[in-house]
């Protein structure tokens, strides 16, 4: 029963998990951008629905609706206005830009709606389902069920449509891209909305379960870059698979050894890849 629940658990936040990293490992791995202000786009989205489920009693699952696109434009604004400035300097520059970036946001989430912990609290309670005698909260497999969707429909735009291709043109071979005619300036701004995009309503998911608070936004910054590691760099499927082993690993660290224990696990899991097998679960060995 115990390893039932552990299983349901990890299912549920490993999908949830790769939704917060798959917008930041396309950024990632397309503009080779390590983007450093995806956890503060998390808790934006985040506050968004706490915002409007609040004041427009608007659910979180219509409020993703809502998030995609503001956050699409937000992150195209700032990769054509800011980030493009500087995109073919060495990395370590476009990482200080980000974490500049983060900086300022995340104190600006500070400064209006302070640092005090809030829950997003549905009235009435959705209650709980029971799975093979495991409990899960509906909440919970709402959020699910919306990061799977959300991550599916990122895997059919990237497999089969032009602009997908065309990311993933650039992706693989940028120099081979701009040969072929693909605008390279755009496609960058393209993924880099599309990272903000996904990081948004990955926050409205986690606020049906997680207290929103800027303060959490290293959290899941710390979280994205793991998945990415464990699962391969830009790859939907190591997103989900690094999301799933993340949570599991997680999961039985909590149950076993105390919550406190398991970001120490999940961070040797992190030391152990990196050594062992730097390419991820899904990932190919050299490939950049």
């Amino acid at each position: 029963m115990q390893a039932a629940q552990i299983l349901i658990n990890a299912l549920v936040l490993g999908c949830l998990y790769a939704c917060i990293a798959i917008g930041f490992s396309l950024v990632w791995g397309v503009l080779n951008v390590i983007n450093l202000i995806h956890g503060s786009f998390i808790v934006l989205g985040a506050y968004l629905a706490f915002g409007l489920y609040n004041a427009l009693h608007i659910p979180p699952w219509y409020a993703v609706i809502v998030a995609a696109p503001l956050f699409f434009v937000l992150g195209y604004v700032l990769q054509r206005l800011v980030l493009n400035r500087v995109i073919t300097a060495p990395v370590l520059v476009t990482l200080t830009l980000t974490f500049g970036l983060d900086l300022i946001l995340n104190n600006a989430m500070i400064y209006f709606f302070k640092a005090d912990y809030r829950k997003l609290t549905l009235t009435p309670s959705l209650g709980s389902v029971s799975i093979f005698d495991v409990v899960v909260p509906v909440d919970r497999l709402i959020a699910t069920a919306a990061a799977l969707a959300l991550t599916g429909l990122l895997y059919l735009l990237l497999r089969r449509s032009r602009i997908g291709r065309a990311i993933v043109a650039v992706r693989l071979d940028r120099d081979a891209a701009v040969l072929m005619g693909v605008n390279v300036p755009s496609i960058y701004a393209i993924a880099f909305g599309l990272g903000a995009a996904l990081a948004g309503c990955a926050g409205v998911l986690m606020a049906l379960i997680f207290p929103i608070s800027p303060l959490t936004s290293s959290a899941y910054l710390g979280k994205a870059f793991v998945v990415c590691v464990l699962g391969g760099l830009g790859s939907v499927s190591g997103a989900l698979a690094g999301g799933l082993l993340l949570a599991l690993v997680e999961g039985v660290g909590s149950t076993f050894l105390g919550p406190s224990h398991a970001t120490t696990l999940s961070f040797v899991l992190l030391i152990v890849f990196l050594v062992l097998r730097p390419q991820g679960l899904v990932g190919r060995k050299g490939f950049e």
